[in-house]
């Protein structure tokens, strides 16, 4: 059993509804860690999840906290919300960097995995920007600089390039995805799938740990219930977790 912590896939969503003259707002609570939460529990691993609004408090501060796991995966969520915590951004205090702090448990071996999605690589408009951070050397890919998604609301299938034990009793013929954020593969790195001869699963090691990245969304909307549903779901992401942690 790995003990994973998983930051991010989690949402508030403020609606204001305009009816002639009058107006009114509702808004809702979101998250998107179902499926991969259930996925690698029934691989017998502990998963605890820390929604985007409990990073302030609850997402590690030293390192030793962060060796507490065996795997750290970030998904959906911005740079912005590891380095500015309250207690820095509203009260003007020092806290640790914890781009860097990630960066020094993978350089010690710990594992370490980015999942795609409008708040992953460097994001909408470019505002996720984890290029501009430590965590851009862990990774086995670079990031533009540049708002990275590619839109295909036509659906577009990855191509596995690599037989690699992640794949291990996986069909090849994937689901179709909607979209990804764009990469480049270091040469360091290493490819196992492409979407749009994009990276879309890659993989690599920095010091004595490893990294990977899953280049589309582990949920929806990137990720569509053909994917979320997939027979293989389950394997895919206990296969990883597996590589990772060897």
């Amino acid at each position: 059993m790995k003990r994973i912590l998983i930051a991010g896939e989690s949402w508030f969503t403020h609606t204001i509804h305009v009816k002639g003259f009058d107006t009114f707002t509702t808004s809702s609570y979101g998250e998107g860690i179902k499926w991969l939460r259930e996925a690698l529990e029934e691989g017998g691993h502990e998963v605890i999840h820390v929604p985007n609004h409990k990073i302030g408090e609850d997402f590690p501060y030293t390192l030793e906290e962060l060796k507490k796991y065996d795997v750290v995966i970030l998904s959906d969520i911005g740079s912005n919300t590891l380095l500015l915590p309250d207690s820095t951004f509203v009260k003007s205090l020092k806290n640790p960097n914890r781009c860097d702090l990630i960066k020094e448990y993978v350089e010690d071996g710990g594992a370490f995995c980015m999942i795609g999605g409008y708040m992953s690589f460097t994001g909408i408009d470019a505002k996720t920007r984890y290029g501009e951070t430590a965590i851009g050397d862990i990774l086995p890919v670079v990031m533009l600089e540049k708002d990275d998604r590619v839109e295909f609301p036509q659906g577009i299938n990855p191509v596995v390039e690599n037989n690699h034990e992640i794949l291990e009793g996986i069909d090849k013929n994937w689901p179709h995805f909607l979209g990804y954020n764009k990469t480049i593969l270091k040469e360091e790195g290493t490819v196992i799938a492409t979407i749009n001869s994009d990276p879309f699963i890659a993989v690599g090691e920095y010091g004595k740990g490893k990294s990977a990245v899953f280049t589309s969304d582990c949920a929806p909307h990137w990720g569509p219930p053909e994917f979320t549903e997939w027979k293989y779901y389950n394997k895919f992401w206990n296969n990883l977790i597996d590589w990772l942690t060897k």
